[in-house]
């Protein structure tokens, strides 16, 4: 599968810039998949505007191939989402599918995903720890054979492997890669990415994604110059494939919506500048940036817990949990940043999702 394969209106969505979920778990007491509530998150983020949803990544718990999870998580999500008519009727989406593992597991994943009818895989490269440039490009070039792929350069905080600007100038270079997911969580790293892309001549076919989730609206608000062949070019990061907006996704719709008015119109007020600290204190909260990430999935189901769209928070690691204080501190930006939130619209249609 080429990406010239996906549906037009599809791959029209990816590169306007899109809300992109990074998809939950829902478990049971049991630490079962309860496959009622997991088909009502994707209800919730395709009413809420969501462009599409990312399954099996990060967010959805790596550890879902270890317990026969992986297949069955993302029929669901796939199923759900074209069976599922969206609030202001039907629309394209595009879904993207994790992709992980060495060469062999990943490729096995990629052609798993394209059989289900997932657009493109967000390829991790974190099992390849150790691996030389040479070997990570062959790597994804292996992968790309089979599905179109989405970069992802995960933080190392939560797994990631360094990964430097040589890397990203030859990844962007081949023709399968459509986008890629930026989460150093680092500014330097992050401008590799980009720098990366800009060199292999690739800003036209590769769509840049935030997945900085401590930086969202200055990713998406800043333009980014570099000089190429002596002249500058200027390209834009244009949505966000995030698990901050795996909660709170339908102010995050409105919020890439302002973005994108303010940068087509050039009216970038300071409102809209003051919304990056606070976005960024919200996920301070929900990422649990005070125990070193510990809590960052725990803190996403906790307040689908609160909305009544999770059971529980359990995750697949009985380890897993929300840290000392995280609680209270999801009690403080959802009280100082209520417009950051979406309690009343998840309560409105809550029922229709469970049903």
């Amino acid at each position: 599968m080429h990406w010239s394969d996906i549906p037009a209106d599809s791959l029209a969505v990816l590169r306007r810039g899109a809300v992109i979920p990074a998809h939950l778990l829902a478990l049971d007491a049991k630490r079962q998949l309860d496959a009622r509530r997991q088909r009502a998150m994707t209800r919730y983020y395709l009413d809420a505007g969501a462009g599409g949803v990312a399954v099996g990544v990060h967010s959805t718990q790596f550890a879902i191939r270890e317990v026969g999870l992986y297949q069955p998580v993302l029929e669901l999500a796939m199923q759900t989402a074209r069976d599922w008519e969206p609030l202001g009727g039907a629309r394209p989406l595009f879904m993207i599918a994790g992709l992980a593992g060495r060469t062999q597991q990943a490729v096995r994943e990629a052609e798993l995903a394209r059989g289900l009818g997932y657009h493109a895989g967000l390829l991790s490269l974190a099992a390849m720890k150790g691996a030389n440039e040479d070997e990570l490009v062959a790597h994804c070039c292996a992968v790309a054979e089979v599905m179109p792929l989405v970069g992802f350069y995960l933080q190392p905080a939560v797994g990631g492997i360094h990964l430097p600007i040589g890397f990203w100038r030859r990844f962007a270079e081949i023709d399968n890669v459509v986008a890629i997911k930026m989460a150093p969580f680092n500014r330097y790293r992050t401008l590799d990415v980009i720098r990366g892309v800009v060199a292999a001549r690739a800003e036209e076919r590769v769509t840049l994604y935030t997945g900085n989730d401590d930086h969202i609206v200055l990713d998406l608000l800043a333009p980014f110059t570099f000089m190429r062949d002596g002249r500058l070019v200027a390209v834009r990061i244009k949505g966000g494939l995030l698990g901050h907006w795996s909660v709170w996704t339908k102010p995050a719709v409105e919020l890439l919506g302002r973005i994108h008015s303010a940068v087509e119109t050039g009216n970038i007020t300071p409102e809209l500048l003051a919304l990056d600290g606070q976005v960024t204190d919200c996920n301070s909260a929900l990422f649990d940036v005070a125990h070193d990430f510990h809590g960052c999935i725990a803190g996403c189901h906790e307040v689908l817990r609160r909305q009544g769209l999770l059971e529980g928070i359990w995750c697949l690691d009985p380890g897993e949990g929300l840290s000392p204080g995280q609680a209270a501190e999801l009690d403080r930006v959802r009280t100082d940043y209520p417009h950051l939130t979406d309690d009343h619209f998840v309560a409105e249609h809550r029922g229709r999702w469970l049903a």
